[in-house]
């Protein structure tokens, strides 16, 4: 093992993260076990895309869209969203690698609180892991991450709109894009493809129900 320079100092769960870098991908489920079984100190979003590894934008995509998912406080989507509309639009430009916010990347999980969010995701995702694989994919690398890009935009520009009970099915569609891009499965993307879509519908009629109930209401008050 090479050495390790005395005036880097590393935290225990980086070790972990980069000796898996180099490895074959693992499934996502497995990333999330491996950091809740190893985590000794806080995890950083900084550690989780290292752990991603090649798949950072579609994994980072997943990971962001299952906070989303979890019992939050009532307006959180506000703060839980705005990753979303960050990973999403660096899909839409094209980057090589994911910029976050130094705010963001120095945000951490406790070791605690992360592996109560890895026992309710891996089961989720080990259940989903069994039927998804490569297949049915229509696009190019690039081409596939750029469009799919634009819609998860949308999606999480849905997920910040504080209205209630908006945020969970675009985070839901979100996830299940975010996964199929990590495993290039056609099938999956075009069913997150379409709850997207019924879910921009729901939000969208929300959003103007509510609009008319207010203009309807500014006609009785007298100006």
């Amino acid at each position: 093992m090479a050495a390790i320079d005395a005036d880097n100092e590393m935290k225990p769960n980086e070790l972990v993260v980069h000796a898996a870098a180099d490895n074959d991908p693992r499934s996502l489920s497995q990333v999330f076990e491996d950091l809740s079984a190893t985590a000794t100190a806080p995890v950083s979003f900084t550690e989780l895309e290292d752990a991603f590894t090649d798949r950072s934008f579609a994994a980072l995509l997943t990971f962001f869209a299952i906070l989303n998912l979890l019992p939050l406080p009532p307006g959180t989507g506000v703060i839980t969203g705005i990753p979303l509309v960050l990973v999403s639009v660096q899909m839409v430009m094209g980057r090589e690698s994911v910029w976050l916010p130094a705010f963001m990347r120095d945000k951490t999980i406790s070791p605690e609180r992360f592996r109560q969010v890895s026992d309710k995701v891996v089961p989720w995702l080990q259940w989903l892991e069994r039927f998804i694989r490569p297949r049915n994919w229509p696009f190019g690398r690039k081409q596939g991450d750029r469009w799919l890009g634009v819609f998860t935009t949308i999606l999480g520009i849905s997920v910040v709109l504080p209205m209630p009970l908006s945020n969970w099915l675009p985070a839901l569609a979100t996830a299940i894009i975010g996964i199929a891009l990590c495993e290039r499965d056609g099938r999956l993307m075009l069913a997150g493809l379409i709850l997207g879509v019924v879910s921009i519908s729901i939000v969208f009629g929300f959003a103007f129900i509510a609009a008319s109930a207010v203009t309807y209401a500014a006609s009785f008050w007298p100006f």
